[in-house]
């Protein structure tokens, strides 16, 4: 059902309810009121038995002329005596009683009204005593009247429903088409935009308070979705770019190394191993481009474990594969919530980086405390105005461009802090050399040395050394 319709229907409901229950209240206020009246009628017909009179009563208790025939308004009367029989003024009885009828005549004291059909004809019954003929009268007079005038105030209740209902209708889909305009208007541009997939349009923020808020936020989410989809862009310009080089270069070498046989031994052995550290760079490239294309979801694959035990392990590997550097480490156990293969990776690239720009013989120092990661190399440091890009895609400081690399891993590691929270920052550290400092979110707990025993179970917390 459309929204206008569901408008529409609302809105008929609630008239339908409305109409309904002033029917009912009007019904029954006309109802109490004609059947008052009748039972006021009764007590006024019945009055002279209640009266105390003076001297004996008439023969047969009867106190008033000889009851007209049944219906009118007149009335009907019938008496009870005390042992239970039942006579009238003429014919015989035709009303119907019991035991109240009967303590009536007996204790000459208490009333009661009653409805009985008689014949097929609707009557209202009064019980009043008669001390003098210690029996008990019963007084009836038809509601035929008053039961046709309900029956066509019924059917003039329900024409007025009915016709409230569809009018109410009709204006509903009215009100609806109103109300739901700018919301087809909405529609009908945010298709618009969709299908001409550009996310550079945006929505007017016009119309009532609700509708701007809306399409403040569909404006919201197009300036994100814009975002990304040039962030995907530059990913694939700067990766192409980046590609041509290795490929070019790795290219002319195997066309070289096809005619080899010609080469001396030696220059053969060069020219296999710049074939294969073409290939790992080329390798390592396209790695970082499909880790930096993942982008950063905040729940796939995260899972608790110890960061600085992750740590002690990638220096452990730093340690071996660069034997003449210093590692100064100082590790707070922290536990944190990521995706640990990729904060691995992050602080391998953040070690790697530090490593690339260390002269023999220097010291790397590497702390963690209260969840934040700090590596400093004592190497030249970063240029000024180096400082607000050293963590961009691709970006290659002047004195780096003739390094191996590919400028994307520190990139990797600010993609997988921000991933949950976390931040980067590069300084220049007192003393010289640079210094990167990263948190990967903030840590779960700040634990004390009995948390290195803890274990590991699958999908738990994870530990390592």
């Amino acid at each position: 059902m459309t929204l206008r319709r569901r408008i529409a229907a609302a809105v008929a409901l609630v008239v339908a309810t409305v109409v309904l229950a002033l029917a009912a209240i009007g019904y029954v206020t006309v109802r109490a009121q004609l059947r008052g009246e009748i039972d006021q009628a009764l007590k006024t017909r019945g009055a002279p038995f209640t009266q105390e009179r003076e001297g004996p009563p008439r023969p047969g208790g009867v106190k008033t002329p000889p009851p007209a025939p049944f219906g009118g308004a007149s009335g009907y009367f019938q008496f009870v005596r005390a042992n239970g029989t039942a006579f009238t003024g003429e014919g015989p009885p035709l009303l119907r009683y019991g035991a109240r009828a009967i303590a009536i005549a007996r204790t000459g004291k208490g009333s009661y009204f009653a409805d009985e059909t008689v014949r097929g004809t609707h009557l209202r019954v009064l019980a009043v005593p008669d001390p003098d003929a210690s029996s008990a009268v019963l007084i009836a007079r038809p509601l035929t009247e008053v039961d046709d005038v309900l029956a066509d105030l019924l059917v003039t209740d329900a024409i007025v429903i009915a016709v409230g209902v569809l009018v109410a209708a009709l204006f509903g889909g009215l009100i609806g088409r109103a109300a739901i305009a700018p919301i087809v208007r909405f529609t009908r541009r945010s298709e618009s935009i969709a299908g001409a997939l550009d996310p550079s349009q945006r929505l007017e923020e016009t119309g009532t308070e609700e509708l701007v808020q809306l399409a403040s936020s569909f404006n919201r989410t197009l300036d994100a979705l814009e975002r990304s989809v040039q962030s995907q862009k530059n990913l694939v310009a700067d990766a192409s770019h980046e590609l041509r080089t290795p490929i070019s270069a790795l290219r002319s070498n195997i066309q070289i190394f096809l005619e080899s046989h010609r080469l001396p031994e030696s220059e053969r052995s060069a020219l296999q191993a710049s074939i294969l550290a073409e290939l790992d760079q080329l390798t390592k490239l396209v790695t970082d481009v499909v880790e930096l294309a993942r982008g950063h979801g905040r729940d796939e694959g995260t899972e608790m474990f110890r960061l600085d035990a992750i740590v002690e392990e990638v220096v452990a590997r730093s340690r071996r594969r660069a034997p003449g550097l210093a590692f100064d480490v100082e590790l707070e156990p922290t536990l944190i919530e990521h995706d640990v293969d990729r904060v691995e990776r992050a602080v391998a690239n953040l070690i790697d980086n530090a490593r690339a720009w260390s002269p023999s013989g220097a010291t790397i120092a590497i702390r963690l405390d209260d969840g934040t990661l700090i590596v400093r190399d004592h190497g030249p440091g970063f240029a000024e105005q180096d400082l607000p890009h050293v963590f961009d895609r691709f970006y290659r400081a002047d004195r780096a461009r003739r390094m191996p690399g590919s400028g994307l891993g520190l990139a990797i590691v600010r993609q997988t802090a921000e991933a949950r929270g976390g931040f980067v920052e590069a300084l220049n550290a007192p003393g010289g050399g640079g210094l990167l400092r990263v948190s990967f979110g903030p840590p779960l707990s700040q634990p004390g040395p009995d948390l290195r025993a803890v274990e590991a179970p699958t999908g738990s917390v994870r530990s390592r050394g």
